[in-house]
């Protein structure tokens, strides 16, 4: 095996000695590929935690917007495993009125234990 000298660029994967360009940081592209995925997992593992919950909240507004009810007790969100924190985006309604949206299904607090869903086609891709 050879030794490295002093002022000789290595991989930052694999340690390998780089040649060619001054600036060369991987030795080919499965150690770029490879330093990247390591760099980078733990933000997708908080991106796709979110999106999972995104996505679950999503479908528990489209499955009671879809069944009729247009007014729905907290209870039967949390129930289904809702998690009012997670949403995509607000709209204002009236001056007091907030709407939460996740995507184009959407929720209005009526601070009463209930809550009235809305679906906003201009959201929707389809």
């Amino acid at each position: 095996m050879r030794k490295i000298e002093q002022n000789e660029h290595c991989c930052l994967e694999c340690g390998s000695p780089l040649y060619g360009r001054i600036d060369k940081k991987f030795c080919d592209v499965q150690c770029r590929t490879s330093y990247h995925n390591r760099e980078n997992r733990k933000d997708c593992k908080v991106m796709r935690s979110i999106n999972s919950i995104l996505k679950k909240n999503r479908s528990i507004l489209k499955e009671l917007y879809v069944n009729g009810k247009l007014k729905v007790r907290s209870g039967d969100l949390l129930v289904k495993g809702f998690i009012f924190r997670y949403f995509t985006h607000t709209q204002s309604k009236k001056e007091s009125e907030q709407c939460y949206f996740v995507y184009e299904y959407g929720y209005i607090d009526l601070k009463n234990g209930f809550f009235t869903l809305v679906f906003n086609d201009e959201t929707s891709t389809n």
